[in-house]
């Protein structure tokens, strides 16, 4: 099950770090590392490209140690390779500059027009750790590079690509293949890098296993790896009370929409019951488009909740933001059950955030977009002043004490204890109206279901994406419920062979 999972899971860049220098104290010696990732890069451009004309751009640290073995390689190959060093070679130091001494070709100092007669060019300036914007040479050959539109190759991750945050350090070239090593980072999956960094293939260099265990890896890409174990699937024997009774609190019926979108998909996810709860004016506008999902007046919510069986409840999608709203929050929170809140119901908290964060518990989901994150929480940088917004997401969890959906294309899910997932399946055609609702309405059905928070999220999340990207162009929020049970199917399937590595 690991080898399936260690697929998904993401290291920082500090545990990169520490992973290599702990590699190296368990024995493992680092030229024996760079020469391995130099044969990793090599064998995926071969994999891909006849020889040709190569121009390998060399930096100053261990990225460019691995560049001189990717051109002494390709070389030896019999391939027409120029290297470039930014900076002097007798200023290398460690494995780079062993790696410099086996490289027989002429170095060249780097400059623009090194890559005029290039047919493929091997960016191995600046590996994950860079923290600084790209500037002068390096930013001039790097935007030569995409303005000619050269097929590149970046070793680790594309030089200008923030490693934890995915953000843009001035610039970075336009890899059409990044080759990364013993585990992808963060920034191969966060936008924009991972626009920049193309097709990331992660390689095996030879760091033990144990070593990367040791590191605490609380960070994967959603995948159904992490929690198609757990998936609530219905029982030969169970009936649908078994299956949970999700309520869903509507609005007036000129608002009606949004909770009609979340309720059928809690309905379609599995939950065994569905009632949307609604003000009494506007009822028969949902009747009429309702059959399956049961109705009640929203005046009866108090006696709703006195029910136990209704389990799993969402608020939010077309309530109205207002103190109403935000009463009735209260109020469902209050009563201790998995619920989700969506839309209106967090920004009817808006500058009174500690009220709502006083009530949260821990089978509570937060699903906002960027913002209603920023008018929730405020954090438009990490607490080390970063743009990070996994670092975001797990604030936030911490502050409130629930379960964060922080959507987007790049979609991450963070819980209060640290466990993270970026989620990285939503297609484009997802930026339409009520496909949030949706997705609001595919995690409550998983919550009714007896899923906990963070699985539910994660599941929610990548069905939502999955079901999305089946449809293709000309999506809108209607048809993800009924595109869902294909989905299901194939989860089913993996479920019954073991096989949880989609």
């Amino acid at each position: 099950m690991h080898a399936i999972m260690s697929k998904f899971e993401l290291l920082s860049v500090a545990q990169m770090y520490a992973t290599d220098a702990a590699a190296i104290e368990a024995g493992v010696p680092g030229i024996k590392l760079m020469e391995n990732a130099g044969q990793a890069v090599v064998r995926e451009i071969r994999k891909r490209w006849q020889p040709c004309s190569v121009a390998v751009l060399c930096g100053p640290g261990n990225n460019g140690g691995d560049g001189f073995v990717v051109a002494r390689l390709l070389k030896d190959a019999g391939w027409q390779v120029r290297l470039a060093l930014l900076g002097k070679v007798n200023r290398l130091v460690g494995d780079a500059a062993i790696a410099a001494k086996m490289w027989q070709g002429k170095t060249e100092t780097l400059r623009t027009e090194l890559i005029d007669d290039a047919e493929l060019v091997v960016d191995a300036l600046f590996g994950v750790g860079l923290s600084r914007a790209v500037d002068g040479t390096v930013r001039n050959v790097v935007e030569a590079i995409n303005v000619r539109g050269l097929p590149c190759v970046s070793v680790d991750i594309p030089s200008g690509v923030h490693g934890d945050s995915g953000r843009i350090l001035g610039s970075a070239p336009r890899a059409r293949l990044t080759v990364t090593f013993c585990r992808r980072k963060p920034g191969h999956l966060l936008l924009p890098g991972r626009t920049y960094a193309g097709e990331v293939i992660c390689a095996d260099i030879g760091i033990p296993n144990l070593v990367i265990g040791q590191k605490n890896l609380v960070l994967h890409e959603n995948s159904p790896s992490a929690w198609l174990g757990s998936y609530p699937w219905p029982s030969p024997e169970g009936h649908k009370y078994d299956r949970g009774h999700a309520l869903v609190i509507g609005g007036e019926a000129f608002e009606s929409g949004a909770a009609r979108l979340a309720a059928r998909g809690a309905l379609r996810i599995g939950a065994g019951l569905v009632t949307v709860m609604a003000p009494r004016s506007a009822l028969d506008v949902y009747s009429a488009q309702l059959t399956a999902v049961m109705l009640s007046p929203l005046d009866n919510l108090g006696a709703q909740l006195q029910d136990e069986r209704k389990n799993a409840i969402l608020i939010g999608p077309g309530c109205g933001v207002g103190p109403d709203t935000a009463a009735r929050v209260s109020q469902i929170l209050a009563a201790k059950r998995a619920c989700v809140l969506d839309a209106d119901a967090l920004t009817s908290f808006k500058g009174i955030q500690k009220q709502l964060f006083r009530d949260l518990h821990s089978e509570t989901v937060l699903t906002p977009h960027q913002g209603e994150f920023s008018r929730l929480f405020g954090l438009d940088k990490d607490e080390n002043g970063a743009f990070d917004k996994v670092a975001r997401a797990r604030v936030a969890a911490r502050q409130c004490g629930a379960v964060i959906v922080y959507k987007g294309s790049d979609t991450v899910i963070a819980a209060p204890d640290g466990r993270a997932a970026i989620n990285v399946n939503a297609p484009a055609e997802l930026a339409t109206a009520g496909t949030g609702d949706v997705l609001a309405g595919f995690i409550l059905g998983l919550l009714a279901q007896g899923m906990n928070a963070f699985d539910a999220a994660c599941a929610g999340t990548w069905l939502h994406g999955a079901s999305a990207s089946r449809f293709g162009a000309g999506l809108i929020a209607e048809d993800l419920a009924d595109l869902l049970p294909t989905e299901l199917k194939f989860l089913r399937r993996l479920s019954a062979y073991g096989l949880h590595g989609s």
